[in-house]
C-alpha cells in the first residue's frame, strides 16, 4: 500500500468522482499548454538571437540556465510578490515557462547549427535574403531539434505542474496531495496514471506533429532502410 490501511484501489473513487478528476485534469492540460505555449514564444526569438550574434549566447544561456536550477517552491517564493500572489496562475505559468527556456532555446540553436553550409550556399545562390533563408532554409531544416525540445520540455512541465499543487492549482497535481493527506491510496493511484498517460499521449501527438511538418525525415530513413 502507498499510504495508510485502505486498499490499494477503490474503483468507485474514480466514479463517484470523475467530475473532481477530469476538472484537474483539464486544468493540468491548460497550464501545460499555456506554459509550452509561452515558453515556445519566447525561445525561438531569443534562439535566433543568440545563434545569429554568438555575443548573446552567455547571458541568455545564462538567464535560462538559472531559471532551470532554482527549485520550484523557492520559484514560487520570488515570484509571488511580483505576480501579487503566491497561489495564482501568474505565479505558476511564470514558474513553469521558465523551466521550458533553456530545453527550447539550446535545441533551437543547436538545430540552426546543425543546419549544413551547403543548404545555405544553395540558398544564397538562388538569390535568397538572410531573412528569407533563416526562414525557407534554417529553419524547416532546424525543425526536428525544435520537436525534440517540444518534447522534452512538454513532458517536464507536465511533471512540474503537479508541484503547483502545493500553492493550490496543480491539476492532477491535487488529487496526489490529496491522497497523502488523507492516507488514501486511491486518488494518489489516479493522478499519477493519469499524469503518465497525458505525458505518453502529449509525446505521441508531438511525434505525429513532426511526422506531418517534417515529412523528409521519414524518406530519408526509408532510404537508409532500402539501402
Amino acid at each position: 500500500m502507498l499510504a495508510g490501511g485502505e486498499p490499494f484501489f477503490r474503483w468507485g473513487y474514480v466514479t463517484g468522482n470523475w467530475g473532481t478528476i477530469s476538472a484537474d485534469l483539464v486544468q493540468h492540460i491548460e497550464l501545460t499548454l499555456i506554459a509550452v505555449g509561452i515558453g515556445l514564444a519566447i525561445s525561438l526569438p531569443l534562439a535566433l538571437l543568440a545563434w545569429r550574434f554568438r555575443v548573446v549566447r552567455p547571458p541568455v544561456f545564462g538567464l535560462a540556465s538559472t531559471l532551470y536550477i532554482i527549485p520550484s517552491l523557492a520559484l514560487f517564493a520570488i515570484l509571488g510578490p511580483i505576480t501579487g500572489y503566491v497561489a495564482s496562475y501568474p505565479t505558476a505559468e511564470f514558474a513553469l515557462v521558465g523551466y521550458t527556456l533553456l530545453i527550447l532555446i539550446w535545441n533551437t540553436v543547436a538545430g540552426l547549427d546543425a543546419v549544413p553550409n551547403d543548404a545555405r550556399e544553395a540558398a544564397r545562390a538562388m538569390g535568397y535574403s538572410s531573412g528569407a533563408a533563416l526562414i525557407r532554409v534554417d529553419l524547416p531544416l532546424a525543425l526536428p531539434y525544435i520537436f525534440a525540445g517540444l518534447r522534452v520540455a512538454t513532458s517536464t512541465v507536465i511533471g512540474l505542474v503537479t508541484v503547483t499543487a502545493l500553492i493550490g492549482l496543480g491539476g492532477l497535481g491535487q488529487l496526489i496531495t490529496y491522497g497523502f493527506s488523507a492516507a488514501y491510496n486511491t486518488p494518489i493511484i489516479v493522478g499519477l496514471v493519469l499524469s503518465v498517460a497525458l505525458a505518453a499521449v502529449a509525446d505521441l501527438l508531438l511525434v505525429v506533429l513532426q511526422r506531418l511538418t517534417v515529412p523528409w525525415t521519414r524518406s530519408g530513413r526509408r532510404v537508409r532502410g532500402a539501402a
